[in-house]
């Protein structure tokens, strides 16, 4: 059996390939075949210790919009009857919000259980988070302020999203720019 990153041949019973020191793995019947370290998903072990403050304050501001984006944003009285819209329908570029939520709250969920997210990301945290957020911020003002004509009123997903668009945003910004004031 050969080594799979390297391809020499593998010591029988050997724990790591003695030529590059990739593990070896048992296979069936006591075969030891390499593991393939570039392939192979690192166990994931949830720790929420690995998140800050910030980091769940941010996390749980995300779950909240993002729930929001599916409730009622929009809505008017018609004689007897009323109609509402959700953020989604309202505005299809909300769908843009959508995706960065996921993408943030798959990211914090990906740092919270695998060393490699918190160490091998090539933007530092702070920035993922900021710039996924302020950019929320923007489409979620920019749909709150755009309701439409006149008789169309506000409801309660509306002011959620706002809300926790805010939420989110705020602590990243504050941070950002207390750092400028420092320097």
């Amino acid at each position: 059996m050969n080594c799979s990153r390297c391809g020499q041949p593998l010591v029988a019973g050997a724990a790591s390939c003695a030529n590059c020191g990739a593990p070896a793995s048992v296979g069936p019947a006591g075969q030891t075949t390499p593991a393939a370290s570039g392939s192979q998903v690192p166990p994931y072990k949830f720790d929420s210790k690995q998140w800050t403050n910030t980091d769940k304050v941010v996390g749980v501001a995300a779950v909240v919009l993002f729930i929001s984006l599916f409730l009622p944003w929009y809505g008017i009285s018609v004689g007897i009857g009323s109609f509402t819209a959700d953020g989604l329908t309202a505005h299809g570029y909300l769908y843009i919000v959508l995706i960065l939520l996921l993408v943030e709250i798959g990211y914090l969920a990906a740092r919270a259980g695998w060393e490699q997210v918190r160490s091998k990301v090539p933007v530092a945290h702070s920035q993922v988070l900021l710039i996924i957020n302020a950019v929320n911020l923007v489409l979620v003002v920019v749909a709150f302020l755009n309701k439409g004509p006149s008789g169309i009123g506000w409801r309660f997903g509306a002011f959620v999203g706002l809300a926790a668009a805010i939420v989110a945003a705020v602590p990243k910004l504050a941070n950002q720019v207390m750092n400028r004031r420092k320097a």
